[in-house]
């Protein structure tokens, strides 16, 4: 419904009295036949791509019922430009048509350029770079806000600013959006990548839809945020290393040391009440070896003193 929303705001405004959406009957009789030759396509027309199998379809049922809906013309030069219906314009030709019924209107050429773009850019069949640069150039030639042009063409704002994204990325990503080979969503996830080499690789494994946009989304997620590597122990000294090992052996049990030859610490693991049994009774041992030293420098200062 927002597509109508849009066309009621947008162009029901701009095509004065043509209503698009209900007044086909007094359109057609509003329209004339136009030779298909003296009609040329708008050069400010958004959608670049034209789907040739498409084409040939409309083609097809040209052939068989004509043209239904007359497209919308204006006087240029000896002859007349496109406002709206390049494809069905497109189409006839490809028919063998030689005229094709058009409405001929007058407006300022500022009238045409957004007439135009407002026209195209409410059509399903434009890709997602196409929109984007349609909104892009109403926006810089109207000096729309994003607000403004969300309420010509019946969109939200949030959807016009994300569409907007898209033109960021790399020639070379835009151009697998244009072609519909990498989808919309596989796109907006590139945005957060800067380096255009990477924006590609990345676009590559997303091509075709080998990833869904969820997984693809992860994937940049953690390339942009890799884990914190942990730092380097500092260097330990063969001696230090020695050492360690003859305490485990002592202790049969791990024993780590955190720190180098001049700072750290040492940590002895016990893993039951056997192990912490075995390490006290080690302790005892080295206790009573060092209270005779102790006793015996005592003894030797009072025999100083």
């Amino acid at each position: 419904m927002a597509g109508k929303h849009g066309l009621g705001r947008g162009l029901g405004a701009l095509f004065g009295d043509i209503d698009l959406e209900n007044d086909n009957k007094q359109a057609a009789n509003a329209a004339q036949e136009i030779e298909l030759s003296r009609i040329v396509p708008n050069e400010n027309q958004p959608r670049k791509h034209f789907d040739e199998a498409a084409l040939l379809e409309l083609a097809n049922s040209i052939r068989v019922h004509g043209v239904i809906s007359p497209i919308i013309l204006v006087a240029h030069g000896d002859g007349y430009m496109i406002i709206a219906g390049e494809r069905r314009w497109r189409a006839a030709r490809k028919a063998g048509l030689v005229t094709i019924p058009a409405i001929v209107r007058s407006y300022t050429e500022k009238e045409v350029k957004e007439i135009s773009l407002i026209e195209n850019l409410q059509r399903e069949d434009l890709n997602p770079i196409e929109v984007a640069s349609a909104i892009r150039q109403l926006m810089d030639d109207y000096s729309y806000t994003q607000e403004q042009v969300a309420d010509r063409i019946g969109k939200s704002r949030p959807a016009v600013a994300n569409t907007l994204r898209l033109l960021s990325l790399s020639p070379a990503v835009t151009e697998l959006v244009a072609s519909g080979d990498l989808s919309e969503g596989h796109a907006r996830c590139l945005i957060t990548v800067k380096d255009e080499l990477t924006q590609l690789e990345l676009a590559k494994k997303a091509v075709g839809g080998k990833m869904t946009v969820r997984d693809f989304e992860k994937l940049i997620k953690a390339i942009n945020n890799p884990p914190a590597s942990k730092p380097k122990p500092p260097a330990q000294s063969l001696e230090l290393k020695d050492m360690v090992e003859r305490l485990q052996r002592v202790f049969s049990t791990k024993v780590t040391v955190f720190g180098n030859d001049r700072k750290g610490r040492i940590y002895i693991d016990y893993y039951s009440a056997d192990d912490l049994d075995r390490i006290h009774q080690l302790m005892q041992v080295l206790e009573k070896y060092k209270k005779p030293a102790a006793e015996s420098e005592t003894s030797e200062d009072t025999n100083r003193s």
